[in-house]
């Protein structure tokens, strides 16, 4: 099957489409990609006999996904007729092969059946983590098992007399079209995820189960505004990102680090807020608007895709910035998703937002932003330039020259 066959793009939009009615929407997930050996799949197979149950439903549809596994959605069903083809299927396949470890929903099961209106950020989070490295866990029986709740609670307690800071990176977003050396518009401080891990917990995986990282990054939310309010002053006078949830943003623990932040940081610290987090608990945006407002903070929207972009108006938002992750996928999009992404970022950038092209691991990534009328950029393309010592818009030209 050929990538223009995969219905990753046409789900997701469907499902964006549905979020208002999501009642009585029901979804199938076959993992079909967690198969030890996928040479028996036959899809055309598995389809049909998803198909058994389709006189009877008001409403059924199926998806074959990028990473091999079949999604079905449906309404009008029986749960007991929809579990007894699933279990159909998981025969035919288990009689030929095993799955490598437990799905993306922490089942041993072949199959999940979810009500999409309680589970619909979840179907979302999965669709965006196909293909993105740090997402992925290896489909190998080695691999490590996922962080139990007991280790989370050790790691939880070691992070609070943990030393972080040999932990804390930063990662410079920087003007392409500024060619002077006031070129950097902040730094995001980040913590090596993979770093702490094999320091705090090597025989575990700290992201195999997503709710559980979740609960972890807030835990280390904490920690970071811990070592931030030991003082700012490795950063020297340069503005700051941090990412943050927004709990963590509204608690005590960020009041601290609000009460000791030196007057001369004032307007120079920018709150990076995951685009999930944002979704799923607007009233707590809105109030972290307000109190940001008050206390001087950005706010830069993260996350994003070329999708996602068309679905959020930055202006009611009221962010300074909006982050879009940079992918090839960019230069063959779909002529109506182009149009309307362009826009909103040209309408975006004629208000208060400006947009960041993040995770730029090549050139490629730049020159699409310059093309885009995008100004502002990070990632191993921009530290490889500057460690150079090459000036970025000197490179950028140099590129593009080449490009024709």
């Amino acid at each position: 099957m050929s990538d223009k066959e995969y219905d990753d793009s046409k789900l997701m939009g469907l499902l964006q489409s549905a979020k208002k009615e999501l009642q009585g929407l029901r979804l199938v997930h076959l993992h079909l990609g967690m198969l030890e050996n996928t040479e028996f799949t036959d899809t055309t197979l598995i389809t049909r006999v998803l198909k058994e149950v389709a006189d009877q439903s008001a409403y059924l549809q199926i998806f074959n996904i990028s990473n091999g596994d079949i999604i079905m959605l449906y309404k009008g069903l029986k749960f007991g007729s929809v579990e007894e083809v699933c279990k159909k299927i998981q025969a035919l396949l288990f009689a030929k092969t095993r799955m490598v470890g437990p799905n993306p929903y922490r089942e041993n099961s072949l199959f999940s059946i979810l009500e999409l209106s309680l589970n619909f950020i979840h179907v979302i989070r999965f669709l965006e983590g196909i293909g993105r490295d740090e997402q992925v866990v290896a489909a190998s029986v080695e691999a490590k098992p996922a962080v139990t709740l007991e280790e989370l609670a050790k790691i939880d307690k070691a992070l609070t007399m943990f030393d972080l800071s040999p932990f804390i990176f930063n990662q410079p977003v920087i003007n392409i079209r500024d060619e002077s050396d006031q070129n950097k518009e902040y730094f995001e401080l980040y913590i090596s995820i993979k770093g702490l891990q094999d320091r705090l917990s090597p025989d575990f995986d700290l992201s195999a189960n997503r709710w559980l990282f979740n609960y972890f990054t807030a835990s280390l939310d904490q920690s970071l505004l811990r070592s931030l309010n030991h003082g700012l002053d490795f950063i020297g006078n340069e503005s700051i990102g941090i990412n943050i949830n927004l709990s963590t943003a509204l608690s005590t623990s960020f009041a601290k680090f609000d009460e000791r932040l030196p007057a001369a940081y004032r307007g120079k610290v920018v709150l990076e807020i995951n685009k999930v987090d944002l979704i799923e608990n607007r009233p707590l945006y809105q109030e972290l608007l307000d109190f940001a407002i008050k206390r001087e903070y950005r706010i830069c929207i993260d996350g994003l895709n070329e999708f996602w972009v068309t679905q959020l108006d930055f202006e009611s938002l009221g962010c300074d910035y909006a982050k879009v992750f940079w992918t090839n996928d960019m230069l063959t999009l779909d002529a109506d998703l182009e149009r309307a992404y362009l826009d909103r970022v040209a309408a975006a950038h004629k208000g208060r937002c400006k947009f960041i092209m993040a995770r730029c691991g090549t050139m490629g990534g730049l020159l699409y932003a310059h093309k885009q009328g995008i100004d502002l950029v990070q990632g191993r393309a921009i530290d490889t330039i500057l460690r150079k010592g090459v000036k970025i818009t000197d490179a950028i030209r140099t590129a593009m020259l080449m490009d024709g």
